[in-house]
């Protein structure tokens, strides 16, 4: 485990104001990342966080930020930047990029935290290189001192991390922490973006909603059931769904079953899919690949379902059943069924 190096370059958590006689809390800025002002769970995620080291300033962007003010106060924003162009979301990430490079300059924040979506990877990478900062990416918690700890390896190792060059640029996983409501005093400042030609000239020409078919978003999810290569083909991940279902769940898959044609992309966990952080997770015919722990070993619960007891799921798994994926499924949305009555 590697120790983390002293932060020289950002802000302290706290500072004497002596005009006004007291403690000041440093300004940790947050993206928030929503939908026509509708706020995703990871944005709650960051501003609790970002309360525990420092006064969180929430930055809402685009289309329907106004409608979102109210919702980031109730998660603890103290100061909300509001720039409601909707002008600012037919372009790519340049206008949030050169947004916050605004901030950075103007507010010197002791940090500012992106979710760890593949937008937010993006602007934090051009962010960094626009203000001279360090980057961080997929963090899993800040401790004191805006020390970034990371689970790399596929869980196996736990770095922590810290920029000393500019301010820090972070992004943090997806249920990484747990929101918590505490109202933010919400004093809100509008943004006028100063852009660059550059800045508009990659822009959106379409913009497509995943069908969620009525179960929850799988990166937000609390209980997430995925299928691997086990299940063995489409018609298999029938078993999957329903017991996704009978516990109103997410479902999710493993590389090898969407390399295998079992089940669309979209609901890949591993490295090079999804990273999900559920309270339970339930693996069935996954062998455990470090690709896919590196997507789901966060998870505070994992049940595991696999014919073979030396699959390596089994080591990371709280709960273990060596069996057939399709002889225990359906057992265990049996179950589930009579329990709720």
């Amino acid at each position: 485990m590697a120790a983390p190096r002293s932060l020289t370059s950002s802000s302290p958590k706290n500072s004497f104001n002596p005009d006004l006689g007291e403690i000041v809390s440093a300004e940790i800025v947050v993206l928030v990342e929503h939908t026509n002002g509708v706020v995703k769970k990871v944005s709650f995620e960051l501003l609790t966080l970002a309360a525990k080291h420092g006064s969180p300033s929430a930055v809402i962007v685009g289309a329907g930020a106004d409608q979102a003010v109210a919702d980031v106060v109730r998660y603890g924003a103290a100061k909300v930047y509001v720039a409601n162009d909707a002008a600012l979301t037919t372009s790519v990430v340049g206008p949030k990029v050169a947004i916050l490079n605004q901030l950075v300059a103007s507010a010197s924040p002791a940090a500012v935290l992106i979710p760890s979506t593949a937008e937010g990877k993006e602007i934090a990478g051009r962010l960094a290189v626009r203000s001279g900062s360090g980057v961080i990416t997929d963090a899993v918690d800040i401790e004191d001192g805006i020390v970034a700890v990371q689970s790399v390896f596929g869980g196996s190792t736990i770095v922590r991390s810290s920029v000393t060059t500019g301010t820090p640029i972070i992004t943090v996983r997806p249920n990484s922490t747990t929101p918590v409501e505490s109202a933010g005093a919400g004093e809100q400042v509008a943004i006028t973006a100063d852009l660059a030609a550059s800045d508009t000239a990659a822009v959106i020409t379409e913009h497509v909603v995943e069908a969620k078919g009525g179960r929850p978003e799988l990166s937000e999810a609390a209980t997430v059931v995925s299928g691997g290569r086990g299940v063995g083909s489409p018609e298999g991940f029938d078993v999957i769904e329903k017991l996704a279902d009978s516990l109103d769940a997410a479902v999710g898959a493993s590389r090898a079953a969407t390399d295998s044609g079992f089940y669309p992309h979209q609901y890949q966990v591993g490295q090079t899919g999804k990273t999900v952080s559920p309270q339970l997770y339930i693996a069935l015919g996954i062998s455990g690949a470090i690709q896919h722990r590196a997507g789901m070993q966060t998870s505070k619960t994992i049940v595991a379902v696999n014919k073979d007891p030396e699959a390596p799921i089994f080591e990371l798994a709280d709960f273990g059943v060596v069996g057939d994926l399709f002889a225990v499924g359906p057992q265990l949305t049996q179950e589930i069924a009579t329990r709720k009555g």
